[in-house]
C-alpha cells in the first residue's frame, strides 16, 4: 500500500497511525501552506520526510528545511510546529 492511499479525504491536515508495536509509527499529511500546530512530545521522536517539503522549528530556535528521504530527531517536552511549504506525507515514530 502506498502512503497516500492511507488518506480518503481532502483536509489541508490529516493523521493515521498505521503501525503499532512497542514504537508507533503514525504517517502525517499536510498540504502546502498547512501547519501543524505548537506542541511537544513525552518521548524522543524521529520525524521522516517522505515527499513534499515542510519546514521544522522549535522553541530553542532550530529551523530545518525538510525534503523528501530528510529526518530529524525531535526532543522531548521542546514545543515545536510544521509549516508545508508543498503537499507533503511524513512518518513520525516514537
Amino acid at each position: 500500500m502506498n502512503l497516500k492511499d492511507v488518506f480518503t479525504e481532502s483536509k489541508p491536515l490529516q493523521t493515521k497511525k498505521i503501525f503499532t508495536s512497542n514504537e508507533s509509527v503514525t504517517t502525517i499529511q499536510l498540504m502546502a501552506s498547512a501547519q501543524l500546530k505548537e506542541h511537544t512530545t513525552k518521548v524522543p521522536a524521529f520525524l521522516v520526510c517522505v515527499t513534499g517539503e515542510v519546514f521544522f522549528e522549535n522553541e530553542k530556535g532550530t529551523k530545518e528545511k525538510l525534503l523528501s528521504g530528510d529526518f530529524i530527531n525531535i526532543e522531548p517536552a521542546v514545543k515545536h510546529w510544521l509549516d508545508a511549504q508543498r503537499d507533503s506525507l511524513l512518518l513520525l515514530i516514537k
